[in-house]
C-alpha cells in the first residue's frame, strides 16, 4: 500500500476517535472513510490493535517532530526551550493521544495498547515499527532532552556545558508536563513564564 493510503487510514481512525470512544470505532467505518476495502485495512495493520499501535506511534512521532521544530526556532537557548515547553502544552491540549503518551494516563475513550513490543508478522515496515515498543512518558521526555542537547549544544561544547544543557532541557520538559497535568492560569503564557523564570534561576 502507498504511504499516502496508510496516512488516510490513520487520519480516518483519528477522526473517528474524536467522535466516539475507541471501543466503538469500527474497522469497516475507518476503511469506508479512507475509501479502501476492509481487507486492505487489515492487510496494512493486521488488527484493530495494530491500527491503535500505529495511531499512537504516529501521534508520538508528530509530537517529537514539533518539538524539533521548536528547538530549531531562532533565539537563545532559553527562548528555544520555552518554545518547546509551549509546544508540549499546546500539543497535549489539542490531541488526547499526545496527552496520554506524555502523561501515561489513558482514558477509557482512548485505545490503550501495551507499551512493550508485540509479535509482528507484518510485511509493512511502518507496521513492524508500530508493533515494536511504544514510547512511555519517560522515553518521550528522554527523546526531547536528547534532541534538545543535539540542537542547542555546539559541536565544541565542553562536557560540563552539555550536562548543564541536558539539565535545563529536562527541567523545561518536566515543567511543561506538570502544566499538561495541571494547566496554570493563562494556558500557554503560563507555561512560558514558568519555564523562563525556572531557567533564569537555574542559570
Amino acid at each position: 500500500m502507498m504511504p499516502a493510503a496508510r496516512e488516510s487510514l490513520l487520519d480516518a481512525a483519528f477522526a473517528a476517535l474524536a467522535r466516539r470512544p475507541w471501543s466503538a470505532v469500527r474497522m469497516v467505518d475507518v476503511a469506508a472513510t479512507a475509501g479502501v476495502s476492509r481487507q486492505t485495512l487489515y492487510n496494512e495493520f493486521g488488527s484493530k490493535e495494530g491500527l491503535a499501535r500505529a495511531l499512537v506511534r504516529r501521534e508520538a512521532d508528530g509530537y517529537l517532530a514539533g518539538a524539533e521544530r521548536a528547538l530549531a526556532a531562532p533565539g537563545d537557548v532559553r527562548e528555544r526551550l520555552t518554545a518547546t515547553a509551549r509546544w508540549t502544552v499546546c500539543a497535549a491540549r489539542d490531541n488526547a493521544l499526545v496527552r496520554a503518551v506524555l502523561t501515561g494516563c489513558w482514558s477509557e475513550r482512548l485505545p490503550s495498547p501495551t507499551l512493550s513490543a508485540v509479535p509482528s508478522s507484518s510485511a509493512v515496515p511502518a507496521q513492524r515499527r508500530a508493533d515494536g515498543p511504544l514510547p512511555s512518558p519517560g522515553d518521550v521526555m528522554a527523546a526531547v532532552r536528547d534532541r534538545a542537547v543535539a540542537a542547542l549544544g555546539g559541536p565544541g561544547a565542553a562536557r560540563a556545558d552539555m550536562a548543564e544543557l541536558a539539565r535545563s532541557c529536562e527541567l523545561a520538559v518536566r515543567l511543561a508536563l506538570s502544566c499538561v497535568a495541571a494547566p496554570p492560569p493563562g494556558e500557554d503564557d503560563g507555561v512560558a513564564e514558568l519555564v523562563r523564570s525556572a531557567l533564569q534561576r537555574q542559570g
